[in-house]
């Protein structure tokens, strides 16, 4: 469980080739900067862990490309103490940047392995999500809820009403919609019964399948 020199040097040119690409929340740019990607990889990959590229992470899952994990962190708005809903725990990257930010984080993964990895990882990390759990996305926490934000890390072919039901007044739902490549969709619940729609053009994810495995 190593973090050397030499990347933190290589997360620093990530940031700044993120910052090319568009990302501005200086809270996610920390967080980019502080956690070791290469460590929720495979080490096969280590060389290529702060590429912006996406990898196999086991359990037909992926770890997603940095610039998508910014893109999603940064339309969540994250303030400190907001609980947050994710959905696909997959290697656990996205979950630490959330926790990095400060952030309560409740996350689902329906992978049994990818569940058990993950669980096992954190605490090596010193990261500390609210709640783990293994189960179905879909459904997303009930008893948990409601939350400030929810954000999906699967390509979903609609929005499951459980979790627009769990998001609360003025929170935010970042899902990918669609089957073969998606678009980034931001939901923001202006009431109880309304909710604004934007979107932020195409990105490819892994598909959000239902009930566990």
């Amino acid at each position: 469980m190593e973090d050397k020199a030499k990347h933190q040097g290589l997360r620093n040119q990530l940031v700044n080739l993120l910052k090319q690409k568009g990302i501005t929340d200086k809270d996610v740019l920390e967080a980019i900067k502080k956690i070791p990607r290469h460590l929720f990889l495979d080490s096969t990959f280590e060389e290529h862990a702060y590429q912006d590229k996406a990898f196999p992470i086991g359990s037909g899952q992926t770890i997603s490309q940095p610039y998508t994990v910014a893109f999603q962190s940064q339309l969540l708005e994250v303030k400190k103490e907001q609980k947050i809903l994710e959905i696909g725990t997959g290697s656990g990257y996205q979950t630490a940047i959330l926790c990095t930010m400060g952030a309560k984080v409740f996350s689902v993964e329906r992978q049994k392995e990818l569940f058990k990895q993950t669980s096992n990882l954190f605490p090596k990390l010193n990261i500390r999500p609210k709640y783990l759990s293994f189960g179905d996305g879909y459904k997303g926490l009930p008893s948990y809820a409601p939350f400030d934000s929810i954000i999906v890390t699967a390509g979903a072919p609609f929005i499951p009403q459980p979790l627009m039901a769990q998001l609360k007044v003025g929170g935010r739902l970042v899902i990918p919609l669609g089957e073969d490549i998606q678009i980034m969709t931001l939901l923001i619940r202006v009431t109880e019964t309304q909710f604004e729609k934007h979107e932020f053009g195409e990105f490819r994810f892994v598909p959000l399948l239902e009930d566990k495995n």
